[in-house]
């Protein structure tokens, strides 16, 4: 389990706070949903999640155990949003060993095999792929890592409403075995597999029923 304690990120260049005492539980082999505006601190809160950002104040945890930047470096893989537009290797090969060479056969056929891509010819660019394999592919490339938490940002945005159900799908199986914390500014498919959720804005998280999350819903089912 992964606790966020009165965790706030003030950075000096910034007048006011991006994030204001995050309280938040994370169980494992669930998917969790934080929906928010632009600029409300949804990747702020990844980065410090992934060990890329260090809070200000609070403190996080894995069971009793308090984490450094370093620790969650370890313990959590971040997709980024339009992760495709980060990718180095000119081969899907070589895109999964970047930083891992000494990956066997084995790892890299298992990790294509969890996000559907094992019949993709490892020799493909993966600038050859659809848009869909694409995110599917930089799933993988977090998976072969095997953290303890996958954390994902705007996971959806830019596919079509094909690629986004395919996707969706596929987040349902990868809850089954990992922890998923997801974030975005549209929940429509998302709320469907979510077991938590949250609302963010100008740094502040409330928990929410997830189906709360849907816009035609607010006003019904408002967040406590």
């Amino acid at each position: 389990m992964l606790y966020l304690n009165n965790v706030s990120y003030h950075p000096p260049a910034t007048l006011t706070p991006i994030l204001r005492e995050i309280n938040l539980e994370l169980a494992p082999q669930a998917l969790a949903l934080i929906i928010g505006p632009s600029g409300s601190g949804k990747t702020t809160l990844l980065e410090i999640l992934a060990g890329l950002a260090e809070p200000t104040q609070g403190t996080i945890l894995w069971g009793d155990q308090v984490l450094t930047p370093l620790h969650l470096q370890q313990l959590a893989g971040l997709v980024f949003q339009f992760p495709e537009r980060h990718f180095c290797g000119s081969t899907l090969l070589e895109e999964l060993r970047l930083g891992h060479p000494e990956l066997g056969s084995e790892q890299l056929r298992q990790a294509l095999l969890e996000v559907g891509l094992e019949q993709i010819d490892w020799q493909t660019a993966p600038y050859a792929l659809s848009g869909g394999q694409q995110r599917r592919l930089a799933l993988a490339v977090q998976l072969i890592r095997q953290p303890n938490l996958l954390l994902l940002d705007e996971p959806t945005a830019g596919l079509d409403w094909s690629m986004r159900r395919q996707l969706v799908k596929l987040l349902a199986k990868l809850k089954e075995h990992w922890t998923l914390l997801v974030v975005s500014h549209d929940p429509k498919e998302l709320v469907q597999i979510a077991d938590y959720g949250w609302r963010i804005d100008q740094g502040h998280l409330t928990p929410c029923e997830p189906q709360s999350l849907l816009p035609t819903l607010e006003a019904q089912i408002p967040c406590p």
